[in-house]
């Protein structure tokens, strides 16, 4: 009887172990912060910049410049969802979707949809 209670005691605390151990190594994503982004298909002119996340009372807001142009374009409708980034660009008088990914930390990735066809893009955090 002693056995079995030592027994179901040892399961429960592996059983606990490996589900603490799951949710740590499950980080937050925190998208906030400046990334240069590099497009390199894109259209002359919008080929690199900074993207730039801003959090404030709970939501995101988000604005893009691009190389050679101190301008801030804001982003619109700014989703934040676990690893998942969706924007909306309005560029040269089109409505650009912009569907990114964060793959950790320090990297994103994604796809711009132009009334051109889809450009892959890659950002990385910008150094401080």
């Amino acid at each position: 009887m002693l056995m079995k209670k030592v027994f179901s005691l040892l399961i429960l605390f592996i059983v606990f172990s490996i589900a603490g151990f799951s949710q740590a190594s499950k980080q937050k994503l925190e998208p906030a912060g400046k990334w240069q982004f590099e497009a390199p298909y894109a259209p002359e002119g919008y080929t690199s910049g900074i993207m730039e996340f801003v959090k404030a009372e709970g939501k995101y807001q988000g604005f893009v410049s691009f190389t050679g142009s101190d301008y801030k374009i804001p982003l619109d409708r700014v989703s934040v969802k676990s690893d998942s980034i969706l924007v909306s660009l309005y560029v040269e008088g089109a409505d650009v979707p912009i569907k990114l990914k964060m793959v950790d930390q320090e990297k994103i990735t994604g796809v711009a949809s132009s009334p051109d066809g889809d450009i892959p893009l890659t950002a990385t955090r910008a150094k401080q």
